[in-house]
């Protein structure tokens, strides 16, 4: 009994320390932007055309069901806890499936398949700044102020800049890059609803049951349309996927963990990291993706965005 209460006090002190919430946070955002270069490759491994959504479906069903399947097996047998819920609880949890996973991977992983990883990754940040502006007519306390749209129209400029050409024309699909940020504004509702749901759920059981019951939903509606050896799978692909389901899995417990007992505010700062890291490893696993002068000041204008959103007061 002494031995659990001991890890418990080492969980609590690992998710209030300032240190280590800085260390988890930024290993979060990294995970989530190893996502971007992860997808396009596992595209290319596994034979899916971009304009096969049935396969593209399945493929996030997959990766979601294995990352529940994960987490409820680290419930089980690592935290020695009951994965159960309260029965009123089943009808958020299906909305917060629906939104996190179902309906906002349903557009990122489409979205993804018709834009670059690097695109991705900037486009996929306004989530960041829609979660702001929600926050605003949903929280008394967290209303917007000259900063915050200072950091918002910073940081949607940056969005604006990663869609324009080389000649600064409008480079835009609504299949691609619209998708990517429609991505955005669903997950904003999610992280809105996941917030308040995880006061009374805890955070890993809280993701166990949102992926599960959202990667169903993906499933069940692109099997119908899938077409026999729509996926190839080589053990590259393997590989790939049963990465994607760990990085889902690890990212999302934690980030939910150190957003219960965190302010959103102070550890929201550190997703500035998730389009860096997605555009720089996005450059240097996927043939033919670089960083070019547009990219890298739409990066800096989407950190920076992120950093003022999320700041604190002195």
């Amino acid at each position: 009994m002494s031995l659990n209460r001991n890890k418990e006090r080492n969980y609590g002190f690992c998710l209030t320390n300032r240190y280590w919430v800085i260390v988890i946070a930024l290993f979060c955002a990294v995970l989530w932007g190893s996502a971007f270069p992860v997808l396009k490759v596992s595209y290319q491994e596994l034979g899916i055309a971009a304009s096969d959504r049935s396969a593209i479906i399945v493929l996030a069903g997959m990766r979601f069901f294995l990352a529940g399947i994960l987490i409820f097996a680290m419930i089980i047998i690592g935290l020695r806890q009951s994965p159960k819920v309260k029965l009123t609880m089943l009808p958020q949890l299906f909305l917060l499936g629906i939104l996190q996973i179902s309906l906002m991977y349903f557009l990122f992983y489409n979205g993804l398949a018709h834009t670059s990883g690097m695109k991705g990754a900037v486009l996929q940040s306004a989530g960041i700044f829609f979660v702001v502006v929600l926050a605003h007519f949903v929280y008394r306390d967290d209303r917007l102020d000259l900063r915050k749209i200072l950091g918002l129209v910073t940081g949607f400029g940056g969005i604006i800049l990663v869609n324009s050409g080389g000649n600064f024309t409008l480079d835009f699909s609504w299949q691609g890059e619209g998708f990517m940020i429609l991505s955005g504004l669903v997950g904003a509702f999610g992280t809105i609803l996941a917030k308040r749901m995880s006061k009374e759920v805890h955070p890993f059981v809280l993701t166990a049951w949102q992926m599960l019951l959202g990667s169903i939903l993906l499933i069940a509606a692109g099997l119908p349309g899938l077409k026999p050896n729509a996926m190839v799978f080589t053990n590259k692909a393997l590989m790939l996927l049963v990465y994607s389901g760990f990085l889902s899995a690890t990212a999302f417990s934690l980030w939910y963990a150190i957003l219960r007992s965190n302010k959103a505010g102070e550890i929201s700062v550190f997703k500035f990291m998730t389009p860096i890291s997605g555009a720089i490893l996005s450059a240097l696993f996927i043939p033919g993706e670089r960083l070019t002068l547009n990219m890298f000041l739409a990066l800096a204008l989407v950190a920076f965005g992120v950093i003022v959103v999320n700041s604190q007061k002195g």
